[in-house]
């Protein structure tokens, strides 16, 4: 029996005053109440009623006013609602008062999404990045009760009032982020491990990057063979999945999945999920995957080309990739879809001069079809560093037992035959590979027998 979906109650602030100077990405509050209900189906909530109030200024105490605040505790009562979901992060003082107002809980946007993240991460490495960045958010707005919560101790020197259970929370709170940080650098060092060995045969780095729930996943799959779980939810993805790529030259690169990005993603998230980031930082050419039956497309695209300018990312060759065309009504040609690539980069970087950026590199996909993934690929070998591929003959002793492995691992072995204390081996194989076993390669006059 499937487990009652909890009722919740959305509640949006369009703040009319404007901050000059800003320069916040554009978009509009019924928008992000829209995404905000969006990341609320996905955590498994019944939308039972929405609310946005226009003000000029958030009321310090509550966010809201106190009007709009009874109405919603009337209703929340009315419909039995079990949870009131912000879309603002609120302050202590605001959860607070907004907990004691409401008969039910209550959740800011950072709060709904965190708990998205924990439902979601599957490996080690997630879900102790998703539980720092619970404690890192919780704990500053921890509340005690003061006196009330004091331990007494017994015998002499523990007189008094003791230590408080808020500050005996903050403590054991901040214990166990130190425990969490030392677990998590060990996984980090054991993935650089793991980078060094893949740079040591520099294969380039292709990375997925696109707005959460932007078909990133399935693309993936598509393009290597595997089967990464695909969801309509948002957030289907937490953890980086690294994979091979054979391109049409036959080259073979390294395809990575990541985890989308949204507006305003916690700043404790973006720290938490730094090896995410770190495969998008490292790659040689980032595939930027839009949807583009969205109606907010380009603020969606503009939100991702804000993050890769924040992690250092904004340099590296990018392609947009136009997923989703099998939804439009009718396919578009290669000037309409040009077109829109220019209204996207437009809108993501209004400062730029569109005619000095030139044609955006850009191609339009099915990954649910698998149409377009032809030209997708050739755009990607074309623009990936050239690594000739040639024949080689290769002598192996019998101690290289690891080179041959990496040989048979990233070249493609054609002939092999052993002899008594050695192994010869004709294959196919890219000039970075060939450099890194030149101790074992022979002139190409010799046959094999």
């Amino acid at each position: 029996m499937p487990a009652q979906k909890e009722k919740a109650i959305l509640v949006g602030l369009d703040v009319r005053q404007t901050t000059p100077g800003s320069t916040a990405l554009p978009t509009t509050t019924e928008e992000s109440l829209e995404e905000l209900q969006v990341l609320a189906e996905s955590a498994g909530a019944e939308i039972v009623s929405r609310h946005l109030q226009s003000r000029e200024t958030p009321v310090a105490a509550t966010l809201i006013g106190s009007g709009k605040l009874t109405e919603i505790a009337q209703e929340a009562e009315a419909l039995q609602a079990d949870v009131v979901l912000f879309d603002r992060d609120l302050t202590t003082t605001q959860l607070r008062n907004l907990e004691k107002a409401l008969p039910c809980k209550v959740l800011d946007r950072t709060q709904l999404i965190l708990d998205i993240f924990a439902h979601r991460a599957r490996t080690r490495e997630g879900q102790l990045q998703v539980e720092l960045a619970q404690l890192n958010y919780l704990l500053p707005r921890l509340t005690g009760r003061g006196i009330a919560m004091s331990r007494l101790g017994g015998g002499i020197g523990t007189r008094g009032p003791g230590e408080t259970q808020l500050e005996t929370d903050r403590r054991r709170i901040a214990r166990r982020v130190r425990k969490i940080e030392l677990d998590l650098e060990r996984v980090r060092r054991h993935r650089g491990v793991q980078r060094h060995q893949r740079q040591a045969v520099p294969l380039a780095t292709v990375a997925l990057v696109g707005y959460t729930n932007a078909g990133k996943s399935s693309l993936f799959n598509r393009l290597t063979g595997s089967s990464v779980l695909t969801d309509a939810r948002m957030f289907a993805t937490l953890d980086p999945t690294v994979r091979h790529l054979t391109l049409p030259s036959r080259r073979r690169a390294l395809l990575s999945d990541t985890v989308g990005f949204i507006r305003n993603l916690p700043t404790t998230l973006v720290k938490a999920f730094r090896a995410t980031l770190e495969e998008v930082a490292e790659a040689s050419l980032l595939l930027h995957v839009v949807d583009v039956t969205s109606p907010w497309a380009a603020e969606h695209t503009a939100h991702v080309m804000e993050v890769l300018r924040e992690i250092g990312s904004a340099e590296t060759q990018e392609i947009l990739v136009l997923n989703k065309v099998d939804l439009l009504p009718d396919a578009p040609d290669t000037p309409e879809i040009q077109a829109l690539a220019r209204r996207l980069v437009a809108s993501a970087n209004p400062a730029a001069n569109p005619s000095a950026a030139g044609e955006p590199r850009v191609v339009a996909v099915s990954a649910a079809q698998g149409t377009g993934l032809d030209k997708l690929l050739a755009l990607i070998d074309q623009l990936l560093p050239v690594d000739a591929i040639t024949m080689e003959l290769f002598e192996f002793p019998i101690s290289a037992g690891a080179e041959r492995h990496l040989l048979h691992e990233h070249g493609r072995v054609l002939e092999e035959h052993w002899r008594e204390d050695h192994c010869l081996v004709r294959a196919e194989v890219p000039a970075s590979l060939k450099r890194r076993l030149r101790e074992f390669v022979k002139p190409n006059s010799q046959v094999l027998l």
